[in-house]
């Protein structure tokens, strides 16, 4: 970070300049990431107390902290123009008039100093004041002129035990506010604010219940700015103990995210009604450039788990002999499967891992979303140590989850169904024709990826995200629904969402979001139905999927599993053996459940929403918000369908569609 002079930056900010530093000794931060009609503020956010004042200064170092607003600068770390207070409200209170900013010898009841401060002391403080409020009205003047309007979000947090009766999590003093002019803006903020939930914590927010907000920063402003309004808030200490300065980190991150919504919701409806832009969203507030620290964090992050694949080492690198010898002897052989080594050390790993610099991202919802990949990472990495040990049932479990009761019911549905007749045509092709099919389909979309064939996996085929390369079981053969289904789902989505997030500006959507296989199979699977390539016999196969998986789960014998799958739902033998070698694989594989749940609430979520975005990389249902929001900030590239991703619309309901419809 820089340090200049109050000067340099007010010359910086005259000529537009985006910049971050240290002011006046340090007194204070500004960062300037864009032009943008907000500002933050969190002024008594600081602790730092000038050396010639230590000697007198009477208060212990918790006594200071407890009337200090700590975390507040945390709380508007997201936005591209903010300023924090570094220096105490004891040497100088940036929310008092400067001849007042100075404690003369007491506050809150406690002596303060041991003697008055001279007028040489007073007057650095009061210096510092100065520069400050210098340094303000440059940036006021500065965003007026750009847009119009100006709204600054004066952000403060105050002690609540000493209070005698539930008090608000949030409150905004409008004392000093034109409501006439103003007033639907604080509402809105209230509104907003009022959505917010934190973890084991009642929240509400209200209007002058605790605080008027008859700071100075506010007057100031008022008296200098006829167009900025000033919403001062004040932020109960829910997140940290305010008597001994602990903090609650998983409230903190909560509240940032939740907090950073309710600001650029906030101003957006601010300036559709009171700036240029009458379209305004709140992702037009916000920052339209990747930071270094996201930038940094991602490259690390990358380069530590790029080649960690889960397929790569759970396909059992034996699987054409142990097909032979399980036919051989009819069905009554336990297949013992062998996999490919992992070449990583689990400990050192998961050490690199929780050692990246994800603290030092500002915006709260990315930050959020690398702290949920990094998480997901441990999760997986160990899952990909235990493979072939009793120990691997419990992490699939633990990262993929299991098929509660509403999936198997939806599955049972499903295959209670009769037939179609025509369902499935008679012609076949083997992996040789498949490849030239896939391979016209690829050019045809224009993606550049490698087709090749594999005799080491169980699918018919898939993707290698690595590798950008699709790979066909060399002993799989294909109806013609199966190549136009296929193609669809393994190259119009698979494919295409890894060759999309290449192009990204940042790695972790190659290397996969949260819940990044339910939203991917989910979607490739409503690509099929959508492209009219899914067929009953398809869908049955993924009700047959999650009964595999609640099989396994229940009886946790291949050769029962196996003869469950021959006997109950009369299915060739070949098919009941790649059923059960899926989930058995590794020790008991619970991914499989996820094609039809996932393709059930893709359904779902295309009703309400445009699902263009997941296809951004491998992304998933959890952080598609943020995700997004940063393709509308310009910081992702937007991704482009290569067919319309939306369902069919037929004059009359055939027995497909509303087989798909009655899903739950």
């Amino acid at each position: 970070m820089l340090t200049l002079s109050e000067q340099e930056c007010i010359d910086l900010i005259r000529r537009g300049e985006c910049f971050q530093a240290e002011v006046a000794n340090g007194a204070f931060i500004i960062k300037i990431d864009e032009y943008s009609p907000v500002i933050c503020a969190a002024i008594h956010n600081g602790h730092q107390l000038r050396d010639d004042l230590q000697k007198s200064f009477l208060l212990s170092k918790e006594e200071r902290y407890y009337e200090e607003d700590p975390y507040t600068a945390e709380l508007i770390s997201s936005f591209p123009i903010v300023l924090i207070g570094n220096d105490s409200r004891f040497e100088y209170d940036l929310n008092r008039a400067k001849t007042l900013s100075t404690y003369f010898k007491t506050a809150w009841d406690k002596q303060v100093w041991q003697k008055p401060l001279s007028a040489k002391q007073r007057s650095k403080s009061h210096a510092k004041h100065q520069s400050f409020y210098n340094v303000l009205e440059m940036i006021v003047a500065t965003i007026e002129q750009q847009f119009k309007n100006a709204i600054i979000f004066d952000v403060h947090s105050y002690n609540y035990k000493r209070i005698e009766k539930n008090t608000p999590t949030f409150n905004i003093g409008s004392a000093q506010i034109d409501i006439e002019r103003w007033g639907n803006i604080a509402k809105h903020f209230e509104n907003q604010l009022n959505k917010i939930t934190l973890p084991n914590i009642d929240c509400y927010a209200a209007t002058d219940e605790i605080f008027h907000g008859r700071g100075y920063l506010i007057t100031h402003v008022n008296a200098h700015f006829d167009n900025t309004l000033v919403l001062p808030v004040e932020v109960k200490k829910v997140f940290m103990d305010e008597t001994t300065g602990a903090v609650y980190p998983l409230v903190l991150e909560e509240l940032r995210a939740s907090f950073k919504n309710a600001v650029s919701e906030t101003t957006a409806f601010f300036m559709r009604r009171y700036g240029k832009r009458k379209t305004m969203k709140k992702a037009d507030v916000l920052s339209s450039s990747l930071a270094p620290e996201i930038i940094t964090l991602d490259k690390k992050l990358y380069s530590l788990c790029k080649k960690i694949e889960t397929l790569n080492f759970i396909n059992p690198i034996n699987i054409a002999g142990e097909r032979k010898k399980f036919f051989n002897k009819n069905g009554r052989y336990t297949p013992q499967f062998t996999y490919k080594q992992l070449n990583i050390n689990p400990y050192q790993f998961r050490e690199k891992l929780y050692q990246l610099p994800v603290d030092a991202v500002m915006d709260a919802d990315i930050q959020q979303l690398y702290r949920h990949v990094i998480d997901n990472l441990a999760a997986k990495i160990n899952l990909l140590t235990t493979i072939g040990t009793d120990d691997f049932l419990y992490n699939s479990l633990k990262y993929y989850g299991e098929p509660d009761c509403q999936d198997v019911a939806n599955a049972k549905f499903i295959l209670h169904a009769p037939d179609i007749e025509n369902d499935e045509d008679s012609g076949f092709f083997n992996a040789d024709q498949a490849i030239s099919y896939f391979t016209e389909i690829a050019q045809q979309w224009q993606l550049k990826c490698k087709i090749e064939k594999s005799s080491r996996m169980v699918a018919k085929a898939m993707v290698n995200n690595e590798k950008s390369l699709l790979v066909i079981n060399k002993d799989a053969s294909f109806n013609k629904h199966e190549l136009h289904a296929f193609a669809y789902h393994e190259l119009g989505i698979h494919m295409l969402t890894t060759l999309n997030a290449k192009q990204q500006p940042l790695k972790v959507f190659s290397l996969g979001l949260v819940g990044n296989t339910h939203a991917q199979e989910g979607l490739a699977i409503f690509s099929e139905y959508c492209s009219g390539s899914l067929t009953l016999a398809r869908l049955k196969m993924l009700a047959l999927r999650v009964l595999a998986v609640n099989y396994m789960l229940k009886q946790g014998d291949f050769n029962k599993t196996y003869q469950t799958l021959l006997v109950e739902h009369n299915i060739p033998k070949e098919q009941a053996f790649t059923l059960t070698t899926r989930v058995y694989r590794g020790g008991g594989f619970t991914k499989d459940y996820l094609y039809l749940k996932g393709f059930r609430d893709i359904v779902a979520l295309s009703k309400v929403a445009n699902i263009d975005y997941l296809l951004v990389g491998k992304t998933g249902l959890l952080d598609l918000p943020i995700v997004s929001e940063m393709i509308e900030r310009d910081l992702l590239n937007k991704p482009m369908p290569l067919f319309d991703l939306s369902i069919p619309k037929n004059d009359e309901m055939s027995i497909l569609d509303y087989l798909v419809s009655s899903i739950k």
